[in-house]
């Protein structure tokens, strides 16, 4: 009795530990955005390669999360963690110290790479080490903060970093933080063992199809603003990659040891999260994306500016992560928690389809920040349960990498739909004879419009495919019971006695 609350307080400073290594990948995603023009001008950059100092990232990073999470579940998630926090803060360190674009793009490359290797497997190891229901919840709601507020916490850290000191700062910030990350996560998170790699070979033919397709899609989507999405280029990658994904997933079904179990589908929990996910990132991503070149480009905010304007957004979703979504979805039950948060995403998405060119903060852009706040805070933590929920134990790693997945690619998916309408409706409107501020503001909100279609899909996903069950209560059931049948009930069995 009188170590529990020590062992709480380890394993609280771990949660701690792991979501800021989670918020520096995350970061990063946005924090580089502030710092384009500033990095463009300093190197030497054309338009068309500056794209590269974000997709030399994204690719690998949306490629290998998949392939992490399993591999961690096979050698152990606290190595695989310590792995890519160790490798994206060497890559921060050789970003910050570019003078040449290809060393950049090079070190942005393996950022990418170091990030799917640590972020894959961190919900996994929240999971695996938070098994009471109220505490896991609690736990969820504050990876979910960090997951999904980081984006625009990095819109306010890069434009400060950029204005004030330089863009090699954006990169530097990391050194300490990783630092930290590394030697803490070695000193106070559980090393459990994994698997192991002899017991369950590695599908090495499955891993290049999985990487290969994944990279390959990544590839093509992130090219479709330039080259459209009825070019040669982005039809025959997405051909190849699908051949590559069917042909893994086929793969996937006959072999002994496969790479992806495909048990894991058999949850609806499971698919269905990840399926209302897609929804959810085309909600965050329209605002984060048009509704920071709105208060750039069409109110005329700085960097700092634009920053500060997300930062109710930010505030309101940790709030409501961490300390309202677990108790009101114990009351009503996670889906009913996140259909509600999924309508406050398209109320806050509508309402930015109002906007004027000569609008105004308090009126036009932060009651809209402040309901996307909301549904953000409810929906996130309620998937991120939903969609570990029907994982086994020897299934997390892979289960959150397969989150990660359906956020980095599917936010992939949802931006460049979302920016080529925008850009079509407003090339439309400047043959019509609008000025560029009309025309830029018209072209946000036909995607402002789409976005909450996809939302909207989303909520009927929930209503279909998701289960309502109201989150279990009290000490009993400390890992939901399998729903993949007796011998998945006997591996967990074996894999939980050899990790006690």
């Amino acid at each position: 009795m009188s170590t529990a609350p020590t062992t709480n307080r380890r394993d609280m400073i771990a949660l701690y530990v792991l979501c800021l290594g989670m918020l520096m990948i995350v970061l990063d995603g946005t924090i580089v955005n502030t710092a384009l023009p500033v990095l463009k001008d300093s190197l030497n950059f054309s338009d068309g390669n500056l794209t590269w100092v974000l997709n030399a990232y994204l690719i690998p990073f949306g490629g290998l999360l998949m392939l992490s999470g399993r591999i961690g579940d096979l050698i152990g998630q606290r190595r695989m963690f310590l792995w890519g926090m160790s490798l994206f803060t060497f890559a921060s360190l050789l970003c910050g110290l570019a003078e040449s674009q290809e060393v950049l793009i090079g070190a942005r490359f393996l950022q990418g790479v170091g990030g799917a290797l640590g972020s894959s497997v961190i919900l996994g190891m929240i999971i695996t080490m938070f098994q009471e229901p109220r505490a896991q919840g609690e736990a969820i709601g504050i990876y979910s903060f960090v997951a999904s507020a980081g984006g625009s916490v990095g819109l306010l850290l890069g434009g400060v970093l950029t204005d004030l000191l330089s863009w090699h700062w954006i990169f530097f910030v990391n050194l300490p933080i990783g630092v930290a990350t590394v030697v803490l996560a070695y000193r106070l998170v559980p090393h459990r063992p994994g698997l192991g790699l002899k017991e369950n070979k590695v599908d090495v033919p499955g891993a290049l199809m999985l990487t290969g397709g994944l990279m390959i899609a990544v590839y093509a989507i992130v090219g479709v603003e330039k080259e459209g999405w009825g070019s040669t280029q982005t039809l025959g990658l997405a051909a190849i990659a699908l051949v590559l994904l069917v042909g893994f997933v086929v793969r996937q079904a006959r072999i002994a040891h496969p790479l992806l179990p495909l048990r894991i589908f058999r949850s609806r929990n499971v698919t269905g999260a990840n399926l209302v996910l897609l929804g959810v990132l085309a909600g965050m991503f329209s605002v984060f994306f048009f509704g920071a070149r709105y208060a750039g480009e069409v109110l005329g905010y700085s960097p700092v500016e634009i920053g500060f304007a997300f930062l109710p957004l930010t505030l309101l979703i940790g709030l409501v992560s961490t300390k309202l979504a677990q108790p009101v979805s114990e009351r009503f039950g996670p889906r009913r928690v996140l259909i509600g948060g999924l309508t406050s995403i398209v109320a806050a998405v509508l309402l930015f389809t109002q906007t004027p060119v000569d609008g105004n903060y308090f009126v036009n852009v932060l009651p809209s920040m402040l309901l996307l706040g909301l549904g953000a805070g409810l929906s996130f933590t309620s998937i991120m349960g939903l969609a570990m929920s029907g994982a086994t134990p020897e299934d997390s790693g892979i289960a959150s990498g397969l989150v990660n997945t359906s956020m980095q690619v599917g936010g992939a998916i949802a931006l460049s739909v979302l920016a080529t309408f925008a850009a079509e409706r407003t090339t439309s409107k400047l043959a019509d004879g609008a000025n560029q501020l009309e025309a830029l503001n018209s072209g946000f909100h036909v995607a402002y419009l789409i976005a909450a279609g996809i939302v909207g899909l989303a909520i009927v996903a929930a209503v279909l495919i998701l289960e309502d069950e109201k989150a279990p209560s009290g000490d009993a059931a400390a890992v939901a019971p399998s729903e993949f049948g007796h011998h998945e009930d006997q591996a967990d069995a074996r894999v939980l006695s050899e990790v006690g």
